[in-house]
């Protein structure tokens, strides 16, 4: 088992994307991605720009790996795919596809396309990940905006500056993993960058924060 950890630069409902029962990350970090396994976890935490250093924006467990055109197609997370300009389904983490003619698109408008274009550098990257790491509900721990202090026994875990950190000492790993899990799992808070739009309470939103129960320990 290990721990990849990493700053999330831009809390902002994305990457990681926490709603609709699942913890997935689809975009951003593909050497994450491309690397981490079913039973390691992924944490990550504040910066300058959000909530700030040394506080834990989300830990999820991997429970799932799967291709990137696997997940497009997987029902499980169509809600996830993002089908309007505003509002929490906006925010979906689902933007690849392949075409009938096989081609692997970007949707658009999403959160790395240029509107209603595609953006070939953000594509670019996303792609090169090839993965999609998925945590079923009551594997996760998203704080967003209310992101907790990481207690200084556990402040070797965060990675400063970019990229990710993963050589981590199994008696730390271990620690860290009984000290998260004596919480009780799901979302906490909005996302840092959530927009005042999405922030209403709705019904929408409502059923996108709840995690699924029938899927809860699994």
């Amino acid at each position: 088992m290990k721990i990849y950890s990493y700053v999330v630069r831009y809390d902002d409902g994305v990457a990681p994307n926490p709603f609709w029962g699942y913890c997935t990350l689809a975009i951003c970090k593909p050497d994450i991605r491309r690397a981490a396994e079913k039973g390691d976890w992924v944490i990550g935490t504040g910066s300058v720009e959000n909530v700030g250093n040394n506080k834990l924006i989300y830990a999820m467990k991997v429970t799932d790996k799967m291709l990137l055109e696997d997940y497009a197609s997987d029902k499980r997370f169509s809600r996830k795919i993002p089908v309007d300009k505003k509002g929490i389904k906006s925010l979906g983490d689902n933007i690849y596809y392949k075409d009938e003619n096989g081609i692997v698109r970007q949707r658009a408008p999403s959160a790395h396309s240029d509107d209603d274009r595609e953006n070939s550098k953000h594509r670019k990257r996303d792609l090169s990940g090839i993965y999609v790491l998925i945590s079923r509900a009551g594997n996760f721990y998203y704080f967003g905006k209310k992101a907790i202090k990481i207690p200084d026994k556990f402040l070797c875990l965060v990675k400063k500056g970019p990229k990710h950190k993963c050589d981590f000492p199994e008696s730390k790993i271990s620690a860290f993993v009984r000290w998260i899990q004596k919480k009780k799992p799901g979302i906490y808070g909005h996302p840092y960058g959530y927009s005042k739009n999405i922030k209403g309470c709705n019904k929408e939103n409502a059923r996108a924060l709840r995690p699924k129960p029938k899927h809860c320990g699994k």
